[in-house]
């Protein structure tokens, strides 16, 4: 810490916004759950975030060119954590995403995000020529594939897309040629019925569901409908804290985790959803502003490796409660319940903090 010239080169803008959006999530977690048997789980939200502090003040004191020397010790750490996973891992709801230890419970694959930044990173800024190559597209790719399939083996299609985003921004602003881009769409789209074979049932249904929820409004489509209802019924000024119909009637399935801002908007209406989302496009322009000042590619690299998996999070969920986007499970970052998203965003925003401090270091 010592080459760091005082607390002041914290971004405090972005904690600023960090801790606040934690705040609502906690808040609007208790307004949900009170009465019922996560009734705990708003103070074990705050706990998480407390750690999750900690975690980032951590990670922020330990130069990235570091982390990104070891990328590939901690990728080759991370998909043995994803075997152990699939051989011994805790089941839950049909998936098998969590290893134990002790009383704690981790989801694996949240964690791997982190890698993949320093993966991304490291290979990207180690290139040797001016744009990246279809050999350095497909090693990469191959390199973010392996992690990708074995999440998807869980099932959890939602986390394994997430690892994308941090690839696709990498190879962008590394200079992809734009032949290579319309080469991968269409490949793509020539993809989508294999990618329609290898999906599980349940995933199946929620496309189809999401296409047309009418068409079975007690299953697939019935946590969509209810979002649906949630958020219309918030009106202007919301319902109030702990008085959405919705949701303190149980209509809305897990309204603490993956529909937490369906709750939220329901209860702090259409005022309350603006200022949330202009909280979320603050935090992203605060970490874009740091990839702008950062000493070198790969500081570049992490910073917009984190800030374009935010944004994916942050428009997939919210575009799955509206019912524009199909339910796939991704969390809303800092809002909703889960020590290991909360764990890992901090984790990630950390990083951001890591290069914002080293730009002063020659």
């Amino acid at each position: 810490m010592a080459k760091y010239r005082s607390l002041r080169d914290l971004d405090w803008s972005l904690i600023a916004i960090t801790l606040v959006l934690s705040a609502v999530g906690t808040l609007q977690i208790y307004s949900t759950t009170r009465g019922t048997v996560w009734a705990a789980a708003w103070w074990k939200q705050a706990l998480w975030v407390a750690a999750g502090l900690l975690l980032m003040w951590v990670l922020a004191s330990i130069d990235y060119h570091t982390l990104v020397g070891h990328a590939y010790v901690y990728y080759v750490l991370a998909l043995v954590g994803l075997v152990l996973v699939l051989l011994v891992g805790r089941t839950v709801s049909g998936g098998q995403r969590w290893l134990g230890f002790g009383p704690l419970y981790l989801q694996v694959s949240e964690f791997v995000k982190i890698v993949i930044l320093l993966v991304v990173a490291r290979y990207l800024a180690e290139l040797k020529t001016e744009r990246p190559e279809v050999r350095d597209l497909v090693k990469l790719g191959a390199l973010i594939g392996v992690p990708v399939a074995l999440v998807m083996k869980q099932p959890d299609l939602g986390t394994a897309l997430t690892y994308l985003p941090i690839l696709a921004v990498g190879v962008f602003l590394a200079g992809l040629r734009w032949k290579y881009v319309a080469v991968m769409m269409l490949a793509a789209v020539l993809l989508l019925p294999l990618g329609w074979l290898i999906l599980q049932d349940y995933q199946k249904a929620r496309l189809v569901s999401f296409l047309d929820p009418a068409r079975d409004p007690r299953g697939s489509g019935y946590q969509t409908i209810q979002s649906k209802i949630a958020v219309g019924s918030g009106g202007m000024w919301g319902k109030g804290v702990a008085r959405g119909s919705q949701t303190q009637l149980r209509f809305l399935p897990v309204p603490h985790t993956d529909f937490v801002f369906s709750a939220f908007a329901e209860e702090h209406g259409f005022v309350g959803v603006v200022v949330v989302l202009g909280l979320y496009f603050v935090l992203l322009m605060q970490i874009l502003q740091n990839a702008q000042t950062a000493p070198d590619r790969a500081g570049v690299f992490i910073c917009m490796g984190v800030c374009a998996l935010l944004l994916f999070h942050v428009l997939v969920n919210i575009g799955m409660v509206v019912g524009r986007m199909p339910v796939t499970g991704i969390p809303l970052p800092l809002m909703s319940y889960g020590g290991s998203n909360i764990w890992s965003t901090f984790l990630m925003l950390g990083l951001v903090h890591n290069v914002r401090l080293r730009r002063f270091v020659s």
